[in-house]
């Protein structure tokens, strides 16, 4: 898709009808009224429903209390991310014969934007044009929002260019948000260019058009043009914040560079930039993933010392690696550490935990874990039922898994191919691999993505059981849907073969894994 990046227009041909391709029909945007006001809110909080309540209570004062008010409610709802209840209230509003002010238009736009409804937006500008209000900043930036958060980029160029050429003057804010729109969309390049076009007189750069375009470039692997990037921000006096130094420490962790990333870290502070809770998890999940255990447990206990407090995700870092590690019991003591500071452990840390103790072969202590989880609240997820399903086939536990995916199933949390792969796997090596055979085929039936590792698990179990006939019409299926075997799948059957003193078929195999590079 080529972006209109080198086309930025400032002529003031455009008339105001230019806009017409985005504006939809009026009638439709009554329709959108009408469907929103037969779906009555349905706010999830006892704080959303006072609100909608004090709304609807407002209708009925006499005299009607001022339009800002409306506004300050829809506004408090629309922060609080009910866009749909927002708009319902809207509706009923101006059914009630209470007129939309200017502010209230423009938060029905955003509403809109969020709920990526981009037609209706732009019916609502329509309106504010045809009320006679002059669109400001915020009205024309939250539009590009939206169509950037659709991934209609070109198109908030294009608008970009219409607004401009009819004498509005857009700030950093608005060309913050092209920049951000162009790297989603993976044209990082576009997004330099038109950095480089604001500053030349469009208005001031910033940190957060820098920052995105640093993170932009470190996520594609182009370290260079991001350090070179940096360099450029700083000298337009132009200095980074915790989140640019973060970004640099977190590429620089993911390479295994512990060392360059303390480096930053030197500078950071050496700069008067105050590291904060991210910049240390950072830290501690590389140094776990260079095996460097100690290292992270002393950023841990120090970063409490410069004043910055562990939260629940930083803690969910240190249990991870301690438990990769093998170090389970250390994780369970930190575990307990943030019950001790009355820190409310998440999904992720429970999982973590759980994870941690079925891969140590240690099932037992779970179950206490999955009670606390109940009675706090939290629910297991895909996730945890994916670690304990595993566990429970692996140490031979069929009837225990069998019972936690009913149950998984039972509370509307469908299974992904990785926990059929462990159950068709756990029914093949505990001897049951007619039901393996017909659950496997069951999945093919209906149109399962059934993948390599899923073939070569009810392959390799027809060889465990000397079945190899049916191994050979497995994988002819196998290929025939279009699924390739891989070098495991062809291990499987070359050692099968030499096993029964079949070697020319086991020679044939060899010689078809080495003419498809599978052997090197």
């Amino acid at each position: 898709m080529s972006l209109p990046i080198s086309k930025l227009r400032f002529s003031l041909s455009y008339s105001i009808s230019k806009f017409s391709p985005f504006l939809s029909n009026p009638s439709s945007f009554s329709s959108f009224h009408l469907h929103y006001h037969s779906q009555p809110p349905s706010p999830d909080h006892d704080n959303v429903h006072d609100v909608v309540s004090q709304f609807r209570r407002m209708f009925h004062m006499r005299p009607v209390p001022p339009i800002y008010e409306f506004g300050q409610i829809l506004g408090s709802l629309t922060r609080m991310k009910h866009y749909s209840t927002t708009i319902s209230l809207f509706k009923q509003m101006e059914l009630k014969g209470i007129q939309s002010n200017f502010v209230i238009l423009n938060i029905v736009i955003n509403c809109f934007c969020h709920l990526h409804q981009m037609t209706f937006a732009f019916s609502v500008f329509a309106k504010i044009l045809k009320l006679g209000y002059h669109p400001n900043v915020i009205t024309l930036s939250t539009l590009m929002k939206g169509l950037c958060l659709n991934s209609e980029v070109k198109k908030a160029l294009t608008f970009h260019d219409k607004v401009v050429a009819q004498g509005f003057r857009l700030n950093e804010v608005s060309y913050g948000i092209l920049i951000n729109g162009l790297c989603k969309v993976g044209k990082t390049g576009a997004a330099i260019k038109l950095l480089r076009i604001i500053e030349s007189g469009l208005c001031k750069s910033n940190v957060v058009m820098y920052s995105t375009i640093i993170d932009s470039l470190f996520k594609d692997n182009h370290e260079k043009e991001a350090y070179d990037m940096v360099n450029k921000m700083i000298s337009n006096n132009i200095m980074p914040h915790v989140y640019i130094y973060n970004i640099m420490i977190d590429a620089l962790c993911k390479e295994g560079k512990i060392k360059e990333a303390k480096n930053v870290l030197t500078v950071m502070v050496k700069a008067c930039v105050k590291p904060d809770i991210v910049t240390f998890s950072t830290l501690m999940d590389g140094n776990f993933l260079v095996n460097q255990v100690q290292s992270a447990k002393h950023i841990f206990n120090a970063m409490t010392q410069i004043g910055v407090t562990s939260d629940v995700y930083s803690y969910s870092i240190m249990i991870n690696g301690l438990c990769k590690s093998k170090r389970v019991d250390e994780a369970m003591n930190l575990f307990q550490k943030m019950h001790k500071r009355n820190m409310i452990p998440d999904a992720v840390t429970y999982t973590t935990l759980i994870d941690g103790f079925c891969k140590s072969g240690r099932i037992a202590d779970v179950w206490d874990l999955i009670d606390e989880m109940h009675d706090r609240n939290q629910q297991l997820n895909l996730i945890t039922y994916n670690c304990l399903i595993h566990a429970l086939c692996k140490n031979c536990h069929l009837d225990q898994a069998f019972e936690l995916f009913k149950t998984m199933m039972e509370k509307g949390i469908l299974p992904n191919m990785y926990i059929w792969n462990t159950l068709i796997d756990g029914m093949c090596r505990g001897g049951r691999l007619e039901e393996a055979q017909e659950t496997f085929q069951d999945l093919l039936i209906k149109g399962y993505p059934l993948d390599v590792h899923s073939y070569t698990i009810m392959i390799n179990g027809l060889c465990k059981k000397g079945l190899i006939d049916e191994a050979f019409t497995l994988w002819s299926k196998m290929e025939d849907n279009g699924c390739l075997p891989d070098a495991i799948t062809f291990e499987i059957m070359i050692t099968t073969l030499f096993g029964r003193d079949e070697n020319d078929k086991a020679e044939t195999f060899l010689r078809e894994m080495i003419f498809r590079g599978l052997l090197t």
